[in-house]
């Protein structure tokens, strides 16, 4: 099993900057792709940005240009570099960690951007 711990939402005004972090523990060996998820009310969770083991990147075009994704694989930690946002951004961020095909999700984290 994967836990998986998320931090760093709030409150922040548009044109804010936010880091989000996720921290994996528990049986870690074999994570391939992380990844950060949202979802706002009354909406689909959605893909925002992930990243492979080796280091190669996707990201939604709403994000693309303002949100950078970045991995440890040492320290088993995902973290989410968020820039300009907006009041669309608002939403809670989950992480999302695949390993040999089962997927772990950590409980997420709430971002509220407005002024």
């Amino acid at each position: 099993q994967v836990q998986l711990v998320e931090s760093g939402g709030g409150l922040v005004q548009p044109g804010g900057s936010l880091r989000l972090s996720c921290a994996a523990s528990g049986r870690t060996f074999g994570i391939d792709v992380m990844a950060w998820y949202r979802q706002a009310p009354g909406k689909q969770r959605e893909l925002v940005a992930a990243i492979s083991s080796g280091g190669i990147t996707n990201y939604a075009d709403s994000v693309k240009g303002r949100f950078t994704i970045s991995r440890d694989n040492a320290l088993n930690l995902v973290r989410l570099q968020m820039n300009s946002l907006k009041p669309e951004d608002t939403a809670v961020y989950h992480c999302k960690a695949t390993q040999w095909g089962d997927a772990y999700w950590g409980q997420g984290t709430q971002v509220t951007v407005s002024s």
